[in-house]
């Protein structure tokens, strides 16, 4: 695995919402020293703690979590300046995605339950990642009272909507990301690329994934494996053009309902779409392989989401494995936005 930097910055983080650890694998590999992940998922706790060695996992529900356990957790204080509390909340309420609003519903409160522990501790960085949603209902997702909180309370906020693919990550995928600290006087903002990966960067036989058919499966810690597909969806698969094709049964059926990327090919020399939690299915988006007849693989997914080959998913099925890859603030992004911290910290 890729080795977390040798030397440690000063800076500890907690990271709420931890998932499968991606924020948290990408501000180790900044150098942040990463004390704690929060999530109410037991699924996720195996994943999260191999790939990251040393770093705790607390298995509770925000709702449920009292300030003050946080200080017998893990023992952090209030009113530290090195202390960095990251909010990463599920977001499906507030997506553009198509998905059951009464299922998420409980969801969209989740920002303002880590109003409590940001306003209790008061540290010196505050991490905010989300899907654009939340700034453009910024009054009903209860951000426009969190920044409003923060700039009272004398913090410099920097916010804004992202597209991922200036910062190293090959997707088309665009995220709210807000950096507040209260111990600068600039606005931390993260570095973007000088390069825009494209999915032939990253995945194919050229960067090691041997071709497979649809229904492939991998029981290696590589994870290659691939959803099966049925004889009519193969067939309409293998009539889609290669690079990029949009399928024809897509075309004539849907008439503006579902995803209006169904059954299409990716492209070598483009982004990526953004990588859903149903990345492995065809029939939730571009996700089929750019030559081959099937939808891309979970470790295609993970790659596309900039986590490294020898991160391993740990949950027991493809579904719950693609919902913590889908789910995951990319490394790649995470590991800027620490960067961008230290940096300014560090004068350089």
């Amino acid at each position: 695995m890729n080795k977390t930097k040798q030397v440690m910055s000063k800076f500890k983080a907690v990271d709420f919402f931890c998932s499968g650890g991606g924020m948290t694998y990408g501000l180790r590999q900044a150098g942040i020293n990463v004390i704690a992940g929060i999530d109410n998922d037991p699924d996720v706790k195996e994943t999260y703690e191999i790939n990251n060695p040393g770093t705790k996992f607390i298995q509770a529900d925000v709702f449920n979590l009292k300030e003050t356990d946080l200080f017998e957790y893990i023992g952090i204080e209030k009113n530290d300046d090195n202390l960095i509390l990251i909010g990463c909340n599920p977001c499906q309420y507030w997506s553009i995605i198509q998905t059951d609003k009464k299922k998420s519903q409980e969801s969209k409160d989740l920002l303002k339950e880590f109003h409590r522990f940001v306003k209790f501790y008061n540290p010196g960085f505050v991490v905010v990642e989300n899907v654009p949603g939340l700034e453009r209902k910024a009054k009903e997702s209860g951000l426009k009272e969190f920044i409003d909180i923060l700039e009272n309370r004398g913090y410099k906020v920097y916010w804004d909507v992202h597209k991922l693919n200036e910062y190293g990550v090959p997707q088309t995928r665009k995220r709210f990301s807000l950096i507040a600290s209260r111990v600068t006087d600039n606005k931390i903002i993260p570095e973007k690329s000088e390069h825009k990966p494209v999915v032939k960067d990253l995945i194919g036989e050229q960067n090691g994934f041997p071709k497979v058919q649809a229904g492939f499966k991998d029981n290696t810690k590589f994870q290659h494996s691939v959803a099966g597909l049925s004889k009519e969806n193969l067939e309409v698969l293998s009539k889609t053009p290669k690079n990029g094709g949009n399928s024809v049964k897509q075309r004539k059926h849907f008439k503006g309902k579902g995803f209006r990327d169904s059954y299409s090919r990716m492209s070598w020399d483009k982004p990526a779409p953004t990588i859903t939690t149903k990345f492995f299915s065809i029939s939730n988006g571009r996700f089929a392989h750019p030559e081959e007849n099937r939808a891309i693989s979970l470790r295609e997914g993970a790659t596309l989401q900039t986590f490294p080959k020898d991160y391993v998913f740990y949950a027991n099925s493809m579904q719950a494995n693609a919902r913590m890859i889908g789910n995951a603030v990319p490394p790649e992004f995470a590991k800027r936005i620490g960067e961008a911290i230290i940096k300014e910290l560090n004068n350089e």
